[in-house]
């Protein structure tokens, strides 16, 4: 874990939202006023450059296309802007791949209702509410054409000719991981995953194996209660559970450096960007024949 890495989940772990807003306010400023220096060591890169990185690191033989990303951590190195790197991406995927990100929702009055008890229904407007996985996923699912998935946290968008049967159904999933989800269906399917300006820290394939093996995931866990909840899809209302288990146990991604090897879990950084690569079946795989032995993702306390 790099100095950026650890700042960030001990600052996520001790500091309340806002004061950690304002600590990553204060780094992106420190970040401008060293934009000089930074360039000189880095360079600059095009979207070109960077498509172009893309694929010989993943080469053409993929279906789907997961992407995590950053808009934030591309500058000051990135030449483009969001909007032309997302044109880039729809372009380098053309009719052959499908384009997936996540469009998902942590922060939301619907969620903070099933925090707090309430028992009431809550609604959560599937097409209406913004991403809140940085500035390209809400341009994505904003693309004419794309699908977004029905889940009030997990939800993803897609774009491309397996895009339909990717969204379909995860309104069935209380925790939107399992069986029939989106990450279920990559998981099955020639899928890679990219991080732009992003570690394998986001990598949400991760949490796919929980879900699966559900009892028989070897943590120390209890089932939290099922929230009902009303999804608005234009001028349809779907009724779904959302639940899962909630454990004391502390999640570290970082020990996947441990049961991924260096030729599954790729790790770089482009003109000081960081980036990642893996297939979704492999992070799947790899956890489930480490959950076999009894080992995973979690510490115990």
């Amino acid at each position: 874990m790099n100095l950026v890495e650890l700042a960030s989940k001990q600052f996520l772990r001790h500091l309340k939202p806002a004061h950690f807003l304002a600590a990553r306010s204060k780094y992106y400023a420190a970040k401008r006023k060293l934009e000089p220096l930074i360039l000189l060591r880095n360079g600059k890169f095009s979207t070109a450059d960077l498509l172009q990185e893309i694929n010989s690191r993943i080469g053409s033989d993929v279906d789907i296309l997961m992407v995590h990303s950053s808009v934030n951590s591309l500058f000051p190195m990135y030449q483009g802007t969001a909007i032309e790197l997302l044109n880039g991406l729809i372009e380098y995927c053309g009719s052959r791949t499908t384009l997936v990100m996540p469009a998902f929702v942590f922060q939301d009055p619907v969620r903070q209702s099933f925090a707090s008890g309430k028992q009431e229904p809550a609604v959560f407007n599937v097409r209406r509410t913004p991403s809140q996985m940085g500035l390209i996923t809400e341009l994505f699912r904003r693309t004419k054409g794309a699908h977004v998935s029905r889940h009030p946290a997990y939800r993803v968008a897609a774009l491309g000719p397996l895009a339909e049967s990717i969204v379909r159904n995860q309104e069935q999933s209380p925790t939107g991981m399992g069986r029939g989800t989106p990450f279920d269906f990559m998981a099955i399917h020639n899928a890679h995953i990219i991080g732009i300006g992003k570690s394998f820290q986001v990598l949400t394939q991760a949490h796919h194996v929980e879900s699966l093996l559900g009892d028989d995931f070897p943590v120390e866990k209890s089932q939290s209660a099922p929230r009902l909840i009303t999804l608005k899809d234009g001028d349809e209302l779907v009724e779904m559970q959302v639940g899962g288990f909630q454990t004391d146990w502390e999640f570290d991604i970082w020990k996947l450096r441990k049961i991924m090897d260096s030729g599954t879990l790729r790790e770089w950084k482009f003109h000081g960007v960081p980036m990642f690569s893996t297939r979704a079946g492999d992070v799947t795989d790899a956890l489930l024949a480490a959950a076999a032995k009894g080992i995973t993702l979690y510490n115990k306390p």
